[in-house]
């Protein structure tokens, strides 16, 4: 059940007559704590378990895997753009409009009194909010390939015949047994 149903329910057994309050609030009771009930499935039911694959993303191009943590940044980054830009509007109407409380923002706003912000207002903020995080996506990816060039610019300027270090974790033994076990690659 949604919370509009709840508070529904609750408004309408709080409002009743007097002779349903009881009636009502059993009844929610009853359907509330149905929607809480969980049933197991049983085992007689013939149901296949899928293995779990590892997804390999070593196949995918770099400008792909590049091209995702941009659009995971941006969009994880835009409510706090939003929020930035939102408070940073409010500001600018509130210091245009000679520092009138209407116009205060957010926190500081009435929210019996406050002048909202137009059509045109909302559509300039979040489309600043939108830049703003296509702006900070764009930053972490120059940050990214500057460090991935640097390194590979190292790699490459490693004199001949110096060793390649690859840290790996330690490899995990089984505690029954004391055997070692291999990753699924079968590399040591």
């Amino acid at each position: 059940m949604s919370k509009r149903g709840v508070f529904f329910l609750l408004r309408y057994f709080q409002a009743g007559p007097k002779t349903n309050r009881g009636l009502g609030w059993a009844l929610f009771f009853v359907v509330f704590s149905l929607n809480l009930t969980v049933y197991a499935q049983t085992s007689s039911s013939t149901t296949t378990v899928m293995p779990s694959v590892e997804f390999d993303t070593s196949t995918f191009p770099q400008w792909a895997k590049d091209l995702r943590r941009a659009e995971i940044v941006a969009f994880g980054s835009f409510p706090f753009t939003l929020l930035l830009a939102t408070f940073t509007t409010d500001t600018v109407r509130f210091a245009n409009n000679s520092w009138d409380t209407r116009y205060a923002p957010w926190p500081i706003r009435r929210s019996d009194g406050g002048v909202e912000m137009n059509a045109k207002q909302r559509f300039i903020t979040i489309g600043a909010a939108a830049a703003g995080s296509v702006l900070i996506s764009l930053v972490d990816h120059f940050i990214v390939r500057y460090k991935r060039n640097k390194a590979e610019e190292e790699r490459r300027n490693l004199p001949d015949g110096s060793p390649i270090i690859i840290r790996r974790p330690w490899p995990e033994t089984d505690t029954e047994t004391g055997v070692e076990v291999l990753p699924e690659n079968g590399e040591p």
